[in-house]
């Protein structure tokens, strides 16, 4: 393998990072019952409702997930809740710990699998999802490198899936934003829908009190201020 290809030393830094980060204070921030974390939720929750129904459809049952850095596997959950069939789909993790903490949250035939997506022989999958994935992966052919193994665990006419940073955060260099020029640059395929959603989170938490009305107002009239985005793209059959 190419040294400049090799993933070691990115995952490892991946991994450092979110060992610190997860159990920290700055968790206080996505507390579930925050105002502005309900709202993001309900909003990202309408969002991937309608993306999913206009791309793999409203039955979910047939329908086999790969989820990239799946955590612990909320996105799974939310399918499941869905319709989906717990045995076909699979969530993928480089944390151990995170994997620990989705199995017994999630339903008993889910697999998981702890390690690179590289690891992973070629799949069938309907749809791969990678939800604030990308943009923690700051070496450029490294990210091509995530691109290509999604790419070659979908079955033709199966969807990718990206929920992801629209900008980056000054005040956080673990991250750094994805385009939708970037995306597309990496997958060939024709059929694309690209949505930005959610208010910047400084700004989310500054109208926190504020009736729902004037968040939902804010987001819809000033897409500038969207801090998010959803992307989807078909591979040809």
């Amino acid at each position: 393998m190419n040294a400049q290809l090799d993933p070691q030393p990115e995952q490892e830094r991946i991994a450092r990072v979110y060992r610190g980060w997860h159990g920290g204070a700055a968790l206080a921030r996505y507390a579930w019952h925050r105002p502005d974390i309900v709202f993001q939720h309900a909003m990202r929750t309408r969002v991937l409702s309608r993306l999913l129904a206009n791309t793999v459809g409203t039955d979910l049952g047939k329908v086999r997930v790969i989820d990239v850095g799946c955590g612990t596997g909320s996105f799974l959950r939310q399918l499941i809740d869905w319709g989906a069939t717990p045995a076909h789909l699979t969530g993928t993790e480089l944390q151990q710990d995170r994997l620990d903490l989705a199995r017994p949250r999630s339903a008993p035939d889910v697999h998981w699998h702890c390690g690179p997506l590289s690891a992973l022989p070629a799949a069938n999958a309907d749809l791969v999802s990678a939800n604030t994935v990308i943009s923690s992966v700051l070496d450029p052919a490294l990210r091509a490198r995530l691109a290509a193994d999604m790419w070659r665990l979908l079955k033709p006419g199966g969807w990718c899936l990206v929920f992801d940073f629209r900008y980056n955060n000054p005040r956080n260099p673990h991250v750094r934003k994805v385009t939708c020029a970037e995306l597309d640059g990496y997958w060939p395929g024709q059929r694309r829908h690209y949505q930005t959603l959610l208010l910047a989170p400084p700004v989310g938490r500054a109208l926190a009190a504020m009736p729902a009305l004037v968040t939902e107002t804010l987001a819809a009239l000033a897409p500038p201020l969207r801090s998010h985005f959803m992307y989807m793209v078909q591979k040809e059959r």
